[in-house]
């Protein structure tokens, strides 16, 4: 006969299961309530006497459970929860664990989180202690205990006043580690005339690519074209996160990274933050534009990494309605600003009427008809910092009269930083008359400029000392 063995081993179910029993009737089985055999409990779970159903919780990634359920046994009372086996636990955790990152990737997280900012005080003080600093952080995250800390809210005046979150460092290094691991297999889909937060896509790509775009709807600028430019209204307060997750889940399949993914876009960080700044300084902001007026359901914080992944991939579905069902031959999208250019203005004003039905049934969202214009292209086209004109292309007046008022205006310690900024902003354009202009207010401080006028040096001695007689 063969023989099988039968590992009949349980765990203790006050230990494992944190079962307990209260006995009405007899003080002798209180001792054996250790002893007791798990009762089966379904999902939904009815209580035959309060004719309900007990509430579902979620009590670790991809497994769901009932709260404490009660039942009835004679004159025995069995508080107890649902457990799963020493078995199903190994399993069920290798399962959520699949894929996980390995600690080189939350390194290269941190060095790319820290670039440009590692003189900030919260990098510094991540960096103190950073092996044990990233230690910690890596250990939170693999065992499911990482949760993200508090936000800082501030208020930014140009180009126009935002209310703008930053994350806490630690958690700005795992918005960079789920970037560097999900946005390939997202960017891998986006059309190539979807810009912004994506790498070699900036302003200066959507400008040159819109102005190709222009040239070849009109020949060179002998033929008549229309442009439609639409943005939408309230844009990142005005994301809806269960349209989003669903984005999300479809290419994410991943428990632990659906899991993290999870995590970051329903974080409210209303809930924990700081303010700094004048608290006047709030006011300032329309009140329909601000993250903390909002519903739980609905907003981005903007200032995020993982806010600009998210609106992208939100609008993906924007991208290819206009693609592949209005079939726009020249179409490109910066964040919630799009430009759509044909030769008709009917058919232009009827891709909008299309546009303008999809959006609310599909995303939750609408435009912004203000901010609506249809118009030939003759006139100009604005669109990120840029106004595209018959052979040529040149920055708003608004950011030339911006960049000469800051070089007047802005303390001499910090001076270099700005003017250079701006060189390089305007030279995006090569309009030698902006450059001119920006060298002439910087000589007038004393600062030398290049033959190029396109940088400009630092103050010597001998300039400070001529400046100041």
């Amino acid at each position: 006969m063969t023989e099988r063995s039968f590992n009949l081993v349980l765990p203790l179910a006050c230990q494992a299961t944190a079962m307990h029993t209260k006995d009405t009737a007899d003080k002798h089985h209180q001792a054996a309530s250790c002893a007791v055999s798990l009762l089966s409990i379904r999902q939904a779970d009815v209580d035959s006497k309060n004719k309900r159903s007990t509430r579902l919780i979620q009590i670790m990634p991809g497994i769901r459970t009932s709260t404490m359920a009660i039942r009835t046994i004679g004159t025995r009372i069995i508080n107890y929860k649902h457990a799963l086996s020493a078995d199903q636990i190994e399993r069920s955790h290798a399962d959520f664990l699949k894929d996980k990152p390995s600690f080189e990737e939350l390194v290269k997280a941190y060095f790319d989180c820290r670039k440009n900012k590692r003189n900030t005080a919260s990098a510094l003080a991540f960096e103190e202690n950073l092996e044990s600093n990233l230690t910690r952080l890596y250990a939170e995250l693999i065992d499911g205990t990482y949760a993200p800390g508090k936000s800082i809210c501030f208020v930014i005046a140009r180009p126009k006043p935002r209310e703008v979150w930053a994350a806490d460092f630690r958690d700005r290094i795992v918005h960079h580690l789920f970037y560097n691991r999900i946005s390939p297999r997202f960017y891998a889909g986006f059309i190539a005339d979807s810009c912004a937060c994506i790498p070699g896509r900036g302003t200066l790509y959507a400008a040159k690519r819109l102005e190709l775009k222009i040239r070849s709807a009109t020949e060179n600028w002998s033929k008549s074209c229309f442009y439609l430019k639409c943005d939408l209204a309230n844009f990142f307060v005005a994301i809806d996160k269960e349209i989003l997750h669903k984005q999300l889940a479809s290419k994410i399949t991943e428990p632990w990274w659906l899991w993290l993914a999870e995590l970051i876009l329903f974080h409210d960080p209303r809930l924990d933050y700081v303010f700094k700044g004048e608290p006047s300084s709030i006011g300032f902001v329309p009140a329909h534009k601000r993250l903390v007026n909002q519903p739980s359901h609905l907003g981005l914080p903007i200032g995020n990494l993982s806010s600009q992944f998210f609106a992208n991939v939100y609008l993906d579905a924007l991208d290819q309605f206009i693609k592949h069902r209005i079939k726009a031959k020249y179409y490109i999208r910066y964040v919630d600003d799009f430009i759509i250019l044909h030769e008709s203005s009917a058919w232009l004003n009827d891709a909008l009427a299309k546009i303008t039905t999809f959006l609310p049934y599909l995303l939750n969202a609408n435009l912004n008809p203000k901010k609506t214009i249809l118009q030939p292209v003759d006139r100009g086209v604005d669109f990120v910092g840029h106004v595209v004109k018959p052979w040529r292309r040149s920055p708003r007046k608004r950011t030339v009269k911006e960049a000469i008022s800051q070089v007047k205006n802005t303390s001499e310690n910090k001076l270099f930083e700005v003017a250079n900024s701006y060189f390089g902003l305007l030279g995006q354009s090569k309009s030698h008359h902006d450059r001119a202009m920006l060298s002439n207010a910087l000589r007038k401080r004393g600062y030398t400029i290049n033959h190029t006028l396109t940088k400009t040096y630092r103050k010597t001695e001998n300039d400070r000392t001529r400046t100041s007689l």
